[in-house]
């Protein structure tokens, strides 16, 4: 299955496509970065699960706010300059990281990382369907999920580096030991930690603006749309299409539970496992090398088996995987974990392949939109696992996980059973 860009067969531009992908890995980077970062900022200003979660509230959020005027701005311009904007915000966001770093100000954080989310929303937005556009329509989704393929790259070099030069400096005082120090003591703590994560984030700032550099020398699709679309009709156009309409449901779900996951990896292997933060980061490292190598075993298996055939089976397997992670303790409940990873490779590419099948070719990017702005369930979501995390355990708060996965196998299983054909009236 795949989204209908055009009508005609189109041959696939290599090294357009490979360039394109390449960004896949950038926003890959931030995304799991920022899990590592609540495990941080917990230790080092003694919050709650429901306070560090602002972290991804203020990622995704920036997604709802960012993905609609981003795809304007490329239908109005070229796929290039949305990769240009994109770009620079992205690394404007990591350099701000260093005057939140000084002030030590929590709040200073938030907005940084709203930037950066900005310039990642305007990336992905850009990215997704210029990766559908580049090749004939019958294999969109599966050439989705290749480009898709490097995101958990870029999740995998954003773990390693956070547990290196992020968590492996945090203090071992937990709460109660800081608020009984010193404050000139605690100050001098927190202003080293802080540092590191600042140095980070402006390294990977001065990566991106080289990057930027380069692309502007490189020869890119256009994307830009001949004429100009009627917002308001165009989306109530959409709307009658229920296959989009339920699949930007989905992965607002989707998006919800793969941060809400993600995000409390750390966590719950710290309290099951008893470690630390940087020895509980393997466990996480561990659950994206098993969705990477997932993500490449679901698109080889899309040769043989239609996509949204595997997305019910592994929404079904993650509903069991993640029963498993709230009812068995010690390292068979870690093992559960990395196997909910495993279920989650497939999900969000074949979910947006799937939504966009049948949408008219210039509706397109405010279709594609849509589903960037589902990306609002990391937003929402997590907070709502956090806040039964603080009260009743962080087991617990796994069931609104199995919640999430149920409303995506509910999706699925009507595009089987109900709708085997995209519906556009």
């Amino acid at each position: 299955m795949a989204a209908p860009i055009s009508h005609t067969p189109r041959r696939l531009n290599a090294a357009a496509f490979a360039i394109v992908s390449s960004l896949f890995l950038l926003w890959g980077m931030a995304n799991n970065m920022n899990d590592t970062l609540l495990a941080a900022f917990r230790r080092i200003m003694s919050m709650s699960d429901l306070q560090t979660s602002l972290v991804q509230s203020a990622f995704y959020g920036a997604y709802f706010c960012v993905a609609l005027p981003a795809s304007i701005f490329i239908s109005r311009h070229t796929y290039k300059s949305g990769i240009i904007l994109g770009l620079a915000l992205y690394a404007s966001g990591t350099m701000l990281f260093y005057p939140a770093g000084q002030c030590a100000s929590y709040g200073f954080f938030l907005f940084a990382i709203y930037i950066m989310a900005a310039g990642c929303a305007v990336l992905e937005t850009t990215a997704n369907p210029c990766v559908l556009s580049m090749g004939p329509a019958a294999t969109a989704t599966r050439r989705l999920n290749i480009a898709q393929s490097l995101n958990p790259v870029g999740a995998v070099a954003g773990i390693l580096i956070s547990r290196h030069f992020i968590l492996s400096e945090l203090h071992d005082a937990d709460a109660a030991t800081r608020a009984a120090m010193d404050s000139a003591e605690l100050e001098a703590m927190q202003s080293h930690e802080l540092s590191a994560i600042s140095g980070v984030y402006i390294l990977i700032g001065a990566v991106l603006l080289v990057l930027l550099a380069g692309i502007l020398f490189v020869r890119m699709p256009d994307g830009s749309d001949s004429h100009s679309s009627n917002l308001k009709s165009t989306f109530r156009a959409l709307f009658r299409n229920r296959r989009w309409r339920y699949g930007v449901v989905a992965q607002f779900f989707y998006v919800g539970v793969q941060t809400g996951v993600w995000s409390f990896t750390i966590r719950l292997a710290m309290d099951r496992l008893g470690v630390k933060e940087a020895d509980a980061s393997t466990v996480f490292l561990w659950s994206i090398i098993a969705f990477t190598l997932f993500r490449f075993l679901f698109t080889w298996l899309m040769g043989y088996i239609k996509p949204v055939r595997l997305l019910a089976v592994a929404a079904i397997a993650a509903i069991m995987c993640t029963a498993g992670v709230i009812f068995t303790n010690g390292e068979t409940s870690i093992v559960f974990l990395v196997a909910v990873s495993a279920c989650m490779s497939l999900m969000f590419p074949t979910i947006y392949g799937i939504a966009l099948e049948g949408v008219a070719p210039e509706w397109m990017k405010l279709a594609a939109a849509g589903l960037i702005m589902a990306i609002l369930g990391g937003a929402v979501i997590t907070p709502v696992q956090a806040w039964v995390s603080d009260r009743f355990g962080i087991g617990i708060s796994f069931i609104v996980p199995v919640i999430c996965f149920a409303v995506v196998l509910s999706y699925t299983l009507g595009v089987i059973l109900h709708h085997p054909k995209p519906l556009t009236k």
